[in-house]
């Protein structure tokens, strides 16, 4: 028996014309592309025997709103869970800043070894270890209370990406994919109940537009 747990990300927050900002904790919600992939997310889903049994995302706008998009298209009407553990990450200086202005303060070099191998730039209000723990506590908890069951989660870029640790080997994970996870994109995950971590069967699968 396995149990699969299925890691989106959030939707667009931002629209053609607008001004791209790092966003995390700024409580945004989505643009009209976004609410289109969180459809497109359900419909993926149920598409490919997907569907939830629970639901869990952030308490943000942007992860609520793509959860429930995906469940229009699912046309289900499960229990939306939100935990803090799956809020965005704090930016700190760089928080809702326009992306040059991020780029010009901490320069290319520190973005791209956040886009690596999560190696939090200086001044981002961000533990890297207690979310890696989150989501070790999280995985069990999902053993325990929903074993064989599927789970979907909807949060943010910077808290999907240390979900690969649930794999026991970040670097190699790493050293084969991009950390960095497209808006509305699905990562599945499955463990078997005999192992003591999570196989990765997809990771950044883009629904298809219909």
């Amino acid at each position: 028996m396995s149990t699969r747990l299925l890691i989106a990300r959030h939707g667009n927050t931002f629209g053609p014309g607008d001004i791209v900002k790092r966003v995390g904790t700024t409580d945004l919600p989505l643009v009209e592309s976004g609410l289109i992939q969180g459809r497109l997310l359900g419909t993926y889903l149920k598409q490919n025997n997907l569907i939830p049994d629970v639901i869990f995302t952030s308490k943000l706008k942007r992860a609520i709103q793509t959860a429930e998009q995906a469940q229009n298209a699912m046309q289900t009407h499960v229990l939306i869970k939100t935990l803090s553990i799956f809020n965005e990450i704090d930016y700190g200086p760089d928080e809702n800043q326009p992306e040059d202005k991020v780029v010009a303060r901490l320069g290319a070099e520190a973005l791209q070894a956040w886009e690596a191998n999560a190696t939090v730039p200086n001044g981002w209000k961000v533990d890297p270890q207690t979310i890696i723990t989150n989501w070790q506590d999280f995985s069990v908890k999902l053993t325990e209370e929903y074993a064989g069951k599927t789970i979907l989660v909807v949060t943010s870029n910077g808290i999907a990406r240390f979900a690969p640790y649930l794999t026991g080997n970040f670097t190699d994970f790493t050293a084969q994919h991009s950390i960095k996870i497209s808006t509305g994109a699905l990562c599945v995950f499955e463990k078997n109940l005999s192992s003591d971590v999570w196989n990765c069967l997809q990771w950044n699968l883009r629904p298809p537009k219909e």
